[in-house]
């Protein structure tokens, strides 16, 4: 049996997939996280909205380290997440999946380690490839089955937030090669890996970036996007979640930490 995680922004809770769930709020060191737990294609499946039910929690105040405690807590293996993402890249257009390869960090305000007291102790985490190969193999190759335009590699750029970007830094984002842009994935992804958990997120583009898009930004133009695209990014956690195919990448993700005596709740 998988132990799997899906964390996600508003829409992936869909009422129907979550049937039979039981909600649970999940005490942690830093705070409650709200889980759906239930049992899926025979794994373990766990939804986590990053935003809140209501979607009413900003991305530079979603509590990550909550988040990745409780699915760690509840013996998660494998995290899938997703995120909405404004396009730098022109081959990436709206409506097109991307399997993030790597990502670059702008975030500013955010607590992005778990290793941060005296109890804890220090830590350097190696995250040279932030995605789990395997994670990202599983992915490419249920999306290979279906008929949604997507992409094989991406790097993500994430930014502070709550706002859009500028212009010039979009075009900065891109000098640095930079394909795409949102607020949510970091420090998500490396907490993931302190916490010794495969992670690996597929972006949906939901708009061309500022300075690309010919009109100005607006988050009602994300959320019509999402909604346009909310079908097929529930079809592939769904794939994802009955995937049962060996997989040729290996990964280190449950033993990164080893060094420092491995990740302890």
């Amino acid at each position: 049996m998988r132990k799997i995680a899906i964390i996600g922004g508003t829409g992936i809770d869909n009422p129907k997939t979550l049937q039979g769930f039981e909600k649970r709020v999940i005490e942690t060191p830093y705070g409650k996280a709200l889980c759906n737990i239930g049992m899926m294609s025979g794994n373990q499946v766990i939804f986590v909205s990053r935003h809140g039910v209501d979607h009413s929690v900003p991305p530079h105040k979603v509590n990550y380290r909550a988040n990745i405690w409780a699915i760690k807590s509840l013996g998660t293996e494998e995290v899938f997440a997703t995120t909405a993402v404004g396009s730098i890249n022109p081959e990436m257009k709206a409506g097109h999946f991307v399997v993030c390869d790597n990502v670059l960090d702008f975030t500013k305000s955010r607590i992005s380690t778990f290793y941060d007291s005296p109890e804890r102790g220090v830590a350097h985490c190696d995250f040279t490839y932030p995605y789990c190969p395997a994670l990202r193999e599983k992915v490419i190759k249920c999306l290979e089955k279906t008929d949604i335009t997507f992409h094989k590699q991406g790097v993500y750029v994430c930014t502070e937030g709550p706002r859009f970007e500028s212009a010039a830094e979009i075009k900065m984002y891109a000098m640095l090669g930079g394909d795409l842009v949102g607020m949510t994935n970091m420090p998500e992804s490396i907490l993931a890996r302190e916490a010794e958990l495969c992670y690996t997120n597929c972006s949906i583009v939901t708009n061309m970036a500022a300075g690309i898009s010919p009109t100005p930004l607006s988050h009602s133009e994300v959320c019509e996007a999402m909604a346009q695209s909310i079908d097929n990014m529930q079809k592939l956690i769904l794939a994802f979640i009955a995937y049962d195919e060996p997989v040729e990448a290996k990964c280190g993700c449950h033993s990164c930490m080893k060094e420092f005596g491995g990740f302890k709740l």
